[in-house]
């Protein structure tokens, strides 16, 4: 089975916000709220049932030009970030410079 694939514009993350918006953009879909911009939020997201994957839907999290988005981050920030991500069993991350 061929798993969903996710794309993270990391040319789009320039702070932390731009973070949250770029994930906001790519892992929901058609909400008429807005998600909270914490790390709470985002691992929600990540479990699923926003609109662009099921409840722990098994998924390929592809994060584009991952560099540019390093260098806006800071590093504990970015570990906190990758951590969240690897919690996740449904969801493989994928890093591409």
């Amino acid at each position: 089975m061929i798993k969903k694939q996710i794309f993270i514009e990391g040319k789009n993350i320039r702070n932390l916000e731009s973070f949250f918006v770029e994930t906001d953009r790519v892992l929901t879909k058609d909400l008429d709220w807005e998600t909270g911009h914490n790390l709470n939020a985002f691992n929600d997201l990540l479990y699923g049932g926003f609109g662009v994957h099921e409840y722990e839907e098994s998924i390929e999290l592809i994060w584009k030009d991952f560099n540019e988005s390093r260098s806006c981050l800071t590093q504990d920030l970015l570990s906190s970030i990758l951590d969240l991500i690897r919690s996740h069993q449904h969801i493989e991350l994928r890093v591409i410079d």
